[in-house]
């Protein structure tokens, strides 16, 4: 304690004298300035250890991040750029930087007020202290600076008021101060910023109106105020200038209607009021804003027609007018949306027959028209939207037969047709709808006959529901087929006869199956030998001896499949042992392999890459650093002192390379993705029938390797960085997902660390090329690494999004136990998820499943690590539908990085 007191005193000794120098040099010529700047960053070179900064102090120039002027050797400090670099310490040494003129900290763990003497930077134009801890109020003394462009002080604690003192920056281009803990108003005088561009102050706990004199601002193209208590109106000025692109003021509680002037804005892409209460009518004058992509106004208290003008805006996306007062039809023109992805009116009083104009919506992919007074019939060729993922018509008046052609909505996800007046029987057709997952809602309609057996097929449906109907006969045997199916209600019908003897069925509720007076067995009560007589007992005893038989029959077919799986890779590797041992005792002559084609997808790298020394690499055990379900990764030196990493598909996944051309272009395609937590290819090598695809060598290792002690890491423990590592890796799946590309194998050891320890997601080429929906289900079958693998992918034998999010779940854990996904420490037949889910039963709280290193480092961090164990739980649900999207754990993981 003593040795930490003196450390503590001859740290601040030390930055006082560097200090006191810059006070004595502060009236010196500019080369004693210099002088005070190689001072200045020694100092910093101690207190922030920034990794790469060498102990030579006058060599700071060269620095990663340091960006000096003009001059001799001790030329001035003009840009210190340091984000993302898990920093901590005192920044105030920064302020004796004079010539600084950009200052980027962002993304680091900076505690703390921000230093007041970082408005004596006079020369300062850019300055980003977001992503950090930084609390307290804002300096009033950022004011002073006067030449400043860009202020960027998001994602951290700030409290209290803006200071008016900031008034004086009137060059200010962007102010952005969202994701704090902010009250009181907003100041009049931003209006008075002519410069401004961009304002973004949500997620704060601001109050009052949005000043009118926004209006003000020409140049504003970028107006975010979302998640605030805001109220009064949308000031009608906003719209004056005609630059506005981006307004989003949801979760608010503003009221007023919304301006007419909103057409002068023809360039606005982004308007998102929803969540507020909002009156009146959608002006006439949006036909105008042909840039419009996004229209959110859901949850407030519009009313009128849908304007037909909408259909002039043809570059609309989404249009969410959800839960709101509009009356009327959806009008014919809205039709002429080629780009419309979501049409969302739920909760209004909308009628008239169901809008077959949206029909013509090529790239629909959500139709959400329940909750309404929509009637007639449901047309034949409902399906002509081959995009189509959501159909939810649920609480309306449709009525007549649901059309046979419904089978045709091969895309579907979830299908709403409950509380309507459909009457007929239910078309064996929709068994056709192999892609069906989230619903299947039928209840509460006029439906008669028997349950079709063809609902059988769909093997990936969770939720069935043709409750109160009045269906007749028996409950299908066939239906055993819906292996993935978690909630069922077949009460209030006429069906009869036993519950087929089926999982899902004897573990729901007594009410799924009340109301059908000649139902019996589990979860029943009524005995099905006392209703039917013996010859039923002795039926049922076939029936359970078939069951029986199929199931051995099935277990001896999976032990078969594996064996076969098994011993082909066992064959493979003694094949490959054998060559290696031949080479070495000379006994061949190994040919040097024929390159079928190869290609590196960046300019400058092409000249330093060397196929053959790339082939060579794969063939060395040395060079090995990894090995995932579907490849191996290798280090490879290029002879120009280059470092890639190379990744040999496996052998199981060779029938890729029959494809050359075809898995080529989509090697190019997925090598324009840009997203920074993905780990895009660089290039490919293809020979014999061996892929080799071309990455950036990771020096950090995996975060399996980070996390399970397998490389030196320092300022262990470090919460931050691991929070920081779990919300990366959640956005890129999120983009994964967004673009349609489901990960085969999300797991710790398939996300590499960047030499600053920034997360990439690696394996995103085998996700797309082997695309179970392209040929290669079999892949499937055994997809991911074991303890990632979803309880549901045993019988689903199908990746899915919500299998992802569960695999990620068990990295989030692993993150926050230390632990590994199976380990024999946790009990026989147990996992990581079993062990955590099973911590109550065991009378162990949160806090002793967590890594103790860290939970009792501070409170703040406890904090965030409880938030984040409820965000694993869910991810890790047993129920696929239960689990939340990437794009809202994302949104938690955010929250509970706040949370302190």
């Amino acid at each position: 304690m003593l040795l930490a007191v003196s450390s503590l005193r001859c740290s601040h000794v030390f930055v006082s004298l560097v200090v006191a120098a810059h006070l004595l040099l502060a009236s010196r010529p500019p080369a004693a300035a210099q002088l005070a700047d190689q001072a200045t960053m020694a100092a910093l070179q101690r207190e922030l250890a920034v990794a790469g900064w060498d102990s030579d102090s006058s060599s700071y120039c060269g620095w990663r991040g340091v960006t000096c002027g003009v001059g001799g050797a001790d030329r001035p400090v003009e840009a210190l750029e340091l984000p993302h670099r898990n920093l901590q310490g005192n920044i105030s040494l920064v302020s004796q930087l004079r010539s600084l003129k950009r200052l980027d900290l962002s993304g680091n763990s900076f505690r703390g007020p921000i230093p007041p003497s970082l408005g004596s930077l006079d020369a300062l134009q850019f300055l980003d202290l977001s992503l950090n801890r930084f609390e307290g109020r804002i300096p009033s003394s950022l004011g002073g600076l006067k030449d400043l462009r860009s202020l960027n002080l998001s994602n951290n604690v700030l409290l209290g008021e803006v200071p008016d003192e900031l008034r004086n920056l009137a060059r200010l281009q962007e102010l952005q101060i969202s994701g704090n803990k902010l009250s009181g108003r907003i100041p009049g005088w931003v209006g008075g910023l002519t410069d401004l561009r961009v304002f973004s102050a949500y997620e704060n706990s601001l109050v009052g109106v949005i000043p009118r004199n926004l209006g003000s601002i020409s140049q504003l193209k970028v107006l975010n105020l979302h998640s605030n208590q805001l109220e009064g109106g949308i000031p009608d000025g906003i719209f004056l200038s005609g630059n506005l692109e981006v307004l989003v003021l949801t979760l608010n509680r503003l009221n007023g209607s919304l301006p007419a002037s909103i057409g002068n804005c023809q360039g606005l892409s982004n308007f998102r009021i929803g969540n507020n209460e909002l009156v009146g009518s959608i002006p006439f004058s949006i036909g105008n804003i042909s840039s419009l992509t996004y229209f959110e106004a859901d949850n407030n208290r519009l009313s009128g027609e849908i304007p037909p003008e909408f259909a002039q805006c043809s570059n609309l996306t989404l249009l969410n007018l959800a839960y709101n007062g509009f009356t009327g039809t959806v009008p014919d023109k809205l039709g002429q949306l080629k780009s419309l992805q979501e049409f969302i009116v739920s909760g209004n009083s909308l009628g008239g027959e169901f809008p077959r104009s949206m029909l013509r919506c090529r790239n629909l992919s959500k139709l959400d028209l329940s909750y309404n007074r929509f009637n007639g019939s449901l047309p034949e060729d409902l399906c002509n939207m081959s995009r189509l993922q959501f159909l939810l018509l649920d609480h309306n008046s449709i009525s007549r037969e649901i059309p046979r052609g419904i089978g045709n909505c091969n895309r579907l996800l979830e299908l709403q047709l409950g509380s309507n007046d459909l009457s007929g029987v239910i078309p064996p057709e929709i068994g056709k709808i192999k892609n069906l997952q989230i619903a299947l809602n039928l209840s509460f309609n006029r439906l008669w006959g028997q349950v079709p057996r063809e609902l059988g097929k769909l093997d990936k449906l969770v939720e069935l529901d043709v409750s109160n109907n009045q269906l007749s006969g028996c409950i299908p045997p066939d239906l055993k087929g819906m292996l993935s199916l978690i909630e069922v209600n077949f009460s209030n019908n006429q069906l009869r006869g036993q519950i087929p003897i089926f999982g899902p069925f004897q573990k729901s509720s007594r009410s799924s199956f009340l109301g059908n007076e000649g139902l019996c067995g589990d979860p029943l009560t009524s005995d099905c030998g006392t209703l039917f007589g013996s010859d039923y007992d002795s039926d049922h005893h076939k029936v359970s001896y078939k069951i029986i038989l199929a199931v051995v029959g099935s277990g001896l077919t999976v032990f078969t499949m594996v064996s076969v799986v098994v011993g082909f890779f066992m064959l493979r590797e003694k094949q490959e042992m054998d060559a290696k041992a031949a080479k070495v005792a000379g006994d061949v002559v190994v040919p040097r392999p024929q390159i079928a084609a190869g290609n590196v997808f960046i300019e400058s790298l092409k000249q330093a890459i060397d196929f053959e020394s790339v082939v060579k690499a794969t063939m060395e055990d040395a060079s090995k650093i990894s090995s995932g379900t579907f490849s191996t990764v290798y280090k490879a030196v290029m002879p120009s002192g280059l470092i890639v990493s190379v990744r040999r598909l496996k052998s199981v996944d060779k029938t890729v390379t029959h494809h050359q051309n075809k898995m080529i272009r989509e090697l190019e395609r997925l090598g324009n993705i840009c997203h920074a937590n993905l780990m895009r290819p660089i290039g490919y090598v293809i020979y014999e029938d061996v892929a080799l695809l071309l990455h950036h060598h990771m020096p950090n290792g995996t975060l399996a390797e980070l996390l399970h002690g397998m490389v030196h890491v320092e300022h262990e423990p470090d919460w931050p960085r691991r929070l920081s590592i779990a919300i990366g890796v959640a956005e890129g799946l999120a983009f994964l997902h967004n673009i349609a590309i489901i990960h085969l194998d999300v797991s710790s050891s398939n996300i590499f660390l960047d030499s600053h320890f920034n997360p990439l997601i690696e394996e995103i080429e085998i996700s797309k090329l082997l695309d179970p929906s392209k040929g290669t289900a079999s892949i499937s079958a055994v997809a991911g690494s074991f303890g990632y693998i979803p309880p549901e992918y045993a019988y689903t034998m199908q990746v899915t999004v919500s299998g992802n999010v569960y695999s990620f779940g068990v990295v989030l854990l692993e993150i926050l136990t230390s632990k590994l996904p199976v380990d024999e420490v946790f009990g026989e037949g147990m996992d990581l998820v079993k062990w955590v889910h099973n911590a109550s039963e065991r009378g162990e709280t949160p806090e002793q499943i967590m890594d103790a290193r860290l939970s009792t480092f501070s409170f703040a961090w406890r904090k965030q690590m409880l938030g984040v164990l409820k965000v694993a739980m869910l991810c890790t649900d047993k129920t696929p539908a239960k689990r939340p999207k990437m794009k809202k754990v994302v949104e938690m993981l955010l929250e509970s990085k706040d949370n302190n």
